[in-house]
């Protein structure tokens, strides 16, 4: 059964990864995404893990990217093993409301699905 703590825990991952330290950790993020991980990105692109992987690491690789702000971070349980979290993010002067679908599995908590849609 899903509970409160396994919210607060995907509230943490969440938030984890939208860290300069996580996403240049290739390892970590690899951990956090499921194999059949899919974005669908405020600029409508959609992404899958190995598009997601390669962006991060030019992403990285760019000392001048901007920190991306979370604000609003709140989840609940959609389903045993299922929690979705949601936030609004500022970058660069750029905002998204975003939604992200974490799924348990052995390894524990990982992301299948985000989304994101720009805010004005």
């Amino acid at each position: 059964m899903t509970t409160d703590r396994d919210v607060a825990d995907v509230l943490e991952l969440e938030r984890e990864l939208q860290t300069p330290e996580c996403r240049r950790d290739r390892a970590r993020v690899i951990a956090l995404l499921a194999d059949d991980f899919i974005e669908v990105g405020a600029s409508g692109r959609v992404w899958d893990r190995p598009s997601t992987l390669q962006l991060l690491g030019t992403e990285a690789q760019k000392s001048t990217d901007a920190v991306i702000e979370v604000h609003d971070l709140a989840g609940r349980v959609i389903g045993d093993g299922f929690v979705m979290a949601r936030w609004d993010s500022a970058r660069g002067g750029r905002r998204a409301r975003r939604t992200s679908l974490w799924r348990r599995d052995p390894a524990g908590w990982r992301l299948v699905h985000h989304q994101g849609t720009p805010l004005p």
